[in-house]
């Protein structure tokens, strides 16, 4: 029952070629050429936005090299577009398999980790035991924390995920039972999906965010 409700998300074709993934890119292709070239009103909205992140970024990162907030909003606004994408019907969502979001997270990840250890080994070292922690704990911190850090790509994939995939599976949920029930209960129905559209629509901006903010925190704890 389960295997088959969940199926329902999978990236399958008539093929032998997953051309699902394709969505990922798909919108770039839609945009017209005026968008890049000729300064318009979607344009500097859109540069609005990327010089807000921008500022937030660099708050949160600090004293870091300089364009390190460029990868941090691209990370964003592809993730926005894939989780806004996915919203629309028949429209593959990437952002909502594990394939897709922990090959965001990891590498990202062990990048930090390796730059921190080989770089800052004593700060890293350090960064295992909070400060103010009596000697007979310090033992245990060190595992806490060594976990703690282990398992941060996970749960970043696992977030991103969860959230995308919970509000696609309520939706076709409630759409599958349409068929069986009576007019009055079709128009609540339909409410109740554009309601859960609406959010849907915040959940995306949301996680995009979420996700974003917590690989800027991860890599500014290893500068």
């Amino acid at each position: 029952m389960m295997a088959n409700l969940f199926s329902s998300f999978d990236p399958s074709t008539n093929w032998n070629l997953s051309l699902n993934w394709t969505s990922t890119m798909l919108g770039i292709l839609v945009f017209p050429l005026s968008f890049w070239l000729i300064p318009s009103r979607l344009g500097l909205i859109w540069m609005k936005i990327t010089s807000t992140l921008h500022k937030e970024f660099k708050t949160l990162l600090g004293p870091s090299p300089k364009g390190l907030t460029i990868l941090f909003t691209s990370l964003l606004m592809l993730i926005m577009f894939n989780n806004f994408l996915g919203l629309f019907p028949y429209i593959f969502t990437s952002t909502s398999h594990m394939s897709m979001t922990l090959t965001l997270a990891l590498p990202m990840w062990l990048s930090f980790m390796l730059f921190g250890w080989i770089n800052n080994t004593i700060h890293m070292f350090a960064h295992l035991v909070p400060q103010g922690t009596p000697p007979v704990l310090m033992p245990f911190m060190v595992c806490i924390e060594t976990i703690s850090n282990v398992i941060r790509p996970g749960t970043l994939a696992i977030r991103l995920s969860a959230n995308m995939i919970a509000g696609h599976l309520l939706m076709t949920l409630l759409g599958n039972t349409g068929s069986s029930l009576s007019t009055y209960l079709v128009s609540l129905m339909l409410t109740v999906q554009i309601m859960l559209l609406v959010l849907e629509s915040a959940v995306a901006l949301i996680q995009s965010y979420v996700f974003a903010v917590l690989t800027t925190l991860y890599s500014s704890e290893v500068n």
